[in-house]
Order: C-alpha cells, then sequence, then structure tokens
C-alpha cells in the first residue's frame, strides 16, 4: 500500500472516532441530502430569548396607573360618567341613550335615576323627556359670545376661555376672529400663548381718536435706538447743556440720649387715697407706722 493510501485510510478511521455535535461538521450523505432537504436545528434558548426581547414591541401603557375598567360598579361613579358624557354633547339625549352609550344602569336603577335628576347641572324637560346640561353660559354662536363678554366686563371682570369652551366647542376660535376684528382683549398664558381671559374692548380703535396699531416701520425704528452707557450718556448731557438729576441728599438726624423705658424730670408725688375714713383723725395712715419707744 502505498503512502497516500495509508494517509487516507488513517485520516478516514480519525472521522469515524469524531464525535460530532452540528450538521454543519457532519453533513449528511450526498444521496439522502439530495432526496431530501436537511433539518435545521432549533437555535439555542438564550439566542432566542435575546432574539423575543429585542422584537418586544414598544408600548404607552403606564402600568403605574389603574387601567380604564368602564363605568364601574358604584352609583356615584356612573353617575360622573353619565353626567361627563351629557355635558359634552351640545343636544338633549334620551334616558336609554345616555345608558347605552356610558354603559350605565341609568334606565334600570332608580337609586341612580334619582341621583341624576338630582343633580345641580342635569335640566330635564318633562314634555319631551329630554335631559340636558346645564352650562354656565349659554350660547352658540359669535354674536351671542360677544354679547356675553360685554355683560360680564360691564360687571367688572372678564370671563375664562376655558369656561366658554365648555359652553360652546368654537368658542376659542371666534374669541381669535374677535380679537383681530378689535371686539375683545384677550390674555394669554407666557408658556405656550394660549387664550386665558377675554375682556371686552370698550375703546375701539379710530383714526380720530387714536388707539390705532401703531406701524412696523416706527416700531422697527424704536426698537433700533440703544441707550447709551453711563459715561457716553454723560457726555452727550454736558453737550446738550443738560445736568444728570442728584438725588435729594438726606440730613441724619442727631441721636438722641434718651433710654427706654425712663422718663425725664422730677419723680411725680403720688397721693394716697385714704379708705379708711373711720380711722380719720386719730391715725395718720400717710406714714408708716414706727413702734412706740424706738
Amino acid at each position: 500500500m502505498s503512502k497516500l493510501a495509508k494517509d487516507s485510510a488513517a485520516f478516514k478511521s480519525v472521522l469515524h472516532r469524531q464525535n460530532y455535535t452540528s450538521w454543519h461538521s457532519q453533513p449528511p450523505p450526498l444521496d439522502a441530502a439530495q432526496a431530501t432537504p436537511p433539518e435545521a436545528t432549533p437555535p439555542d434558548s438564550s439566542v432566542q430569548a435575546s432574539a423575543q426581547k429585542k422584537k418586544r414591541p414598544k408600548t404607552n401603557v403606564v402600568y403605574s396607573q389603574p387601567a380604564d375598567t368602564g363605568s364601574g360598579t358604584n352609583v356615584n361613579t356612573q353617575l360622573v360618567y353619565a353626567v361627563n358624557h351629557l355635558k359634552s354633547t351640545p343636544n338633549p339625549m334620551r334616558l336609554q341613550d345616555i345608558a347605552i352609550v356610558t354603559s350605565t344602569p341609568l334606565d334600570t336603577d332608580h337609586v341612580l335615576l334619582e341621583k341624576f335628576k338630582a343633580h345641580d347641572r342635569i335640566a330635564w324637560d318633562p314634555k319631551t323627556d329630554l335631559y340636558s346640561y346645564k352650562h354656565e353660559y349659554n350660547f352658540r354662536n359669535k354674536a351671542a359670545l360677544l354679547t356675553e363678554i360685554q355683560r360680564q366686563t360691564r360687571k367688572g371682570g372678564g370671563i375664562s376661555v376655558r369656561a366658554l369652551k365648555e359652553s360652546w366647542k368654537e368658542a376659542p376660535t371666534a374669541i381669535e376672529e374677535l380679537e383681530k376684528e378689535g371686539e375683545v382683549l384677550v390674555t394669554r398664558t407666557v408658556k405656550d400663548g394660549q387664550l386665558r381671559m377675554v375682556f371686552w374692548n370698550e375703546i375701539k380703535p379710530t383714526e380720530e381718536s387714536g388707539g390705532m396699531q401703531v406701524e412696523k416701520e416706527f416700531n422697527d425704528l424704536w426698537h433700533s435706538l440703544k441707550v447709551p452707557n453711563d459715561v457716553d450718556l454723560l457726555r452727550q448731557l454736558a453737550s446738550e447743556g443738560l445736568q444728570v438729576t442728584a438725588a435729594e441728599a438726606i440730613v441724619p438726624k442727631a441721636p438722641t440720649n434718651k433710654k427706654k423705658g425712663k422718663r425725664g424730670g422730677a419723680p411725680r408725688q403720688r397721693q394716697v387715697k385714704i379708705t379708711n375714713t373711720h380711722l380719720k383723725g386719730e391715725i395718720d395712715l400717710s406714714r408708716d407706722f414706727v413702734v412706740p419707744g424706738k
């Protein structure tokens, strides 16, 4: 046997003695590979767990907050759900419709129905059997909104835009339009510029009485002016023959040597009031008692 044949036989014997755990190192025979496709070995558990961790979708669930499980079973909770839904609805509703939308036994639970009717913000029309929410302000258009703002301003105050929005959802848009027309004055939040309070503009801007908005050219000129520093300011005042206004000097008061708690002058002689009038003429009560013989 040649040397090449001996090396081949030794290599084959070594291959038979090895324990291959991977199908990559010990592939199936050529005929079997062509007949049936190779079966993949399941991946390692650690690799699979890491893949699942990477593929986990991100959710916006806040686990520290309780989940909204509906209207609940408590009567007061169901009452809040029913009132809030009617508050968000501009039109009156039937009792059965409110019960269906809010998933509350409003039409079957007598205790809940009595509390719902006795609510100070719920209005019931016995003729139509419809329920509506009583808002603080009652208007549904821009003209009525302006009338309400005028009424509140004449009383000495403005109106919160949030309260107006609860009565009419389109109130903020109408207020912005009235502001552009010069009918109302609006205050906004410093942080994000949201509408806060609205007032009626009693003085309308006209060319005769004034109040018109200053043109942008003059605004730019005004803001372009810079106040000089102290040295240049004094120099410019001196060149114009002006002087700096001096503050009035405060004259210090002379210190007083008077001590607290003591009054000046001679001590005042206190008069003695005699109450034992039956001893008058026998004993001088204004003098200290002296033992006789001393």
